[in-house]
């Protein structure tokens, strides 16, 4: 279960990796000291990424996990803060009609944002690190966030959920002409 790195840093899979296409296997021993590194290499490698989530296919392990840890930053400053939370072996149990288009980048697809339509509420079950089980309802830009690393458990980056690919911008464009805007 190691990721490749460089200089101790993890490298995130960049769109066009072969592992971001794949659907990820289950996890079978959430306890094991494999997993158990496993998360914490992935808690640190989001913070370092300034990122609000980071599923394992994006450090090349092929696992139904990933790390939700949402927080304002200069990527998503009207995020809510949510402590980082271990995501294993996750299932949406129940979806809301209403979908809302909000705009997602991805640290697999760098320098881009798109806007992307998202169950608004969401109800799930996973497991946590110390594998007890969880059922929870989320909304707005938590269910987002849940929705979008589910998708890289599934093969699927946000840009395969864009209505138009006039929903993509540069991340640049975005910071310049829309994050003001919001």
């Amino acid at each position: 279960m190691q990721s490749q790195s460089k200089a101790n840093q993890p490298i995130i899979a960049q769109l066009g990796h072969p592992v971001l296409r794949k659907k990820a296997e289950l996890v079978d021993d959430i306890l094991s000291d494999e997993c158990q590194n496993l998360i914490e290499e992935m808690m640190l490698a989001v913070e370092k990424a300034n990122g609000v989530g980071l599923a394992a296919p994006q450090i090349y392990q092929s696992l139904q996990l990933f790390i939700m840890c949402s927080k304002p930053s200069v990527r998503y400053p009207t995020a809510p803060t949510m402590r980082p939370t271990a995501i294993i072996n996750p299932e949406i149990i129940e979806v809301s009609d209403e979908l809302e288009k909000g705009w997602e980048g991805c640290l697999s697809v760098p320098s881009m944002r798109g806007l992307v339509p998202r169950h608004k509420r969401i109800s799930v079950r996973y497991y946590d690190q110390n594998a007890q089980m969880h059922t929870r309802v989320f909304d707005d830009f938590i269910a987002r966030i849940f929705q979008h690393e589910l998708d890289h458990l599934n093969g699927l980056t946000f840009i395969d959920r864009l209505e138009s690919p006039r929903d993509l911008v540069s991340e640049s464009y975005w910071y310049e002409h829309i994050a003001n805007k919001q």
